[in-house]
């Protein structure tokens, strides 16, 4: 464990808390994630940080894949690969010029106009379609995941916004999330390595907080199963707001 980064002893705690957080926002809540990225970026320097957090995502996306494979809307996911791809190189070109500040700014200001669109469109906007925006929408949506994850590992509110456009039911809104990040996630991790995100040190600190991820992935399958479809979706409305000024403000 000599790898290991010097940490106060505080940090341990609120570092094992967003262990608990990645699990449960992968199994309950999409998009709660950002309380994790903020943690971390707090006590983590920022490269560090990113590659710490997404290692312990891929960990999680384990768990919602088993947990909801038999819900899973492989063609929603087909529609927005192209776009997410491209929005994946785009974020990794940006990464390696912009600073970390100006970034998660930049991608709050996103956010907060996809949530403003997205409640528009399904509650406000008369004679708008039941879905997202057909083609268009997936582009961009697909685009503006792809960037955001890689800049921030912050997805998960775009993405979110995109189902609950769809109107995906929950076990459907979590299981075509579950595999949608899981292959985003892998497939960000060559991208990572080749920025120095993930390095022998956040690997090590990785294998500490795992068990955290599992605790809250258990948790949040429990609640999951039991909570009504009109909770959820404002849940994922509130969380992704916040999200959204958390990057804005800070």
């Amino acid at each position: 464990m000599s790898a290991l980064p010097e940490l106060a002893p505080f940090a341990w705690p609120l570092l094992a808390l967003a262990a608990c957080i990645v699990g449960f926002s992968k199994t309950a809540l999409p998009g709660a994630n950002t309380v994790a990225i903020a943690i971390f970026a707090a006590i983590l320097p920022a490269k560090q940080s990113t590659g710490a957090l997404l290692v312990l995502l891929i960990v999680g996306d384990v768990f919602a894949v088993w947990a909801y494979r038999r819900h899973t809307s492989w063609q929603t996911i087909l529609r927005l690969a192209p776009a997410v791809v491209a929005g994946l190189a785009l974020g990794a070109a940006f990464l390696a010029f912009a600073s970390d500040g100006w970034v998660r700014r930049v991608i709050g200001a996103i956010l907060l106009l996809v949530v403003a669109f997205t409640v528009w469109r399904r509650y406000f906007s008369v004679g708008a379609s039941a879905g997202p925006g057909g083609r268009t929408g997936s582009i961009a949506y697909g685009s503006l995941s792809g960037f955001t994850t890689m800049v921030a590992n912050a997805g998960g509110p775009v993405m979110s916004m995109y189902f609950l456009a769809a109107k995906f039911p929950v076990q459907a809104f979590l299981g075509t999330a579950a595999w949608f990040f899981a292959l985003i996630n892998l497939a960000k991790l060559p991208f990572s390595f080749g920025l120095g995100l993930i390095d022998a040190a956040s690997l090590a600190l990785d294998l500490l907080l795992v068990p955290g991820v599992v605790i809250g992935a258990l948790i949040g399958r429990w609640i999951a199963a039991r909570i009504s479809q009109r909770v959820f979706e404002s849940a994922v409305l509130v969380v992704t707001i916040l999200a959204a000024l958390y990057l804005v403000v800070f």
